[in-house]
């Protein structure tokens, strides 16, 4: 939890500074998460789910689609350009067959 309020603070800043983005946390009334979503100006959006573990990755990314296909759905959704895992435990970044990228959070570094 420590690292997940502390990344989104970071990225915060450096999302707002460097793309004139925004950065928020989403729940719905079925509580259903996502940690970040970055919403760029001109209305895209991005979500990010932050795990410890590789082991977690899985259902992240689950969480991530279930949550994309009830915004598709709905008439006024707008589905996110990407949905990525960001893995705190993670030895390289790839695209999942399902779409969803993991991004170990050490690539984040540069």
């Amino acid at each position: 939890m420590i690292l997940q309020r502390f990344l989104f603070v970071f990225c915060a800043c450096v999302f707002n500074l460097v793309f004139g983005a925004s950065l928020y946390h989403y729940q719905d009334y079925d509580n259903k998460e996502i940690d970040a979503v970055v919403e760029l100006k001109n209305g895209d959006w991005c979500a990010f789910e932050i795990k410890l573990g590789a082991n977690q990755i899985d259902f992240a990314a689950e969480s991530l689609l279930k949550i994309n296909k009830k915004i598709k759905e709905d008439p006024k959704g707008k589905p996110a350009k990407i949905l990525c895992v960001i893995c705190g435990l993670s030895n390289a970044a790839y695209k999942r067959p399902d779409g969803v990228y993991v991004v170990p959070i050490t690539a984040l570094k540069n």
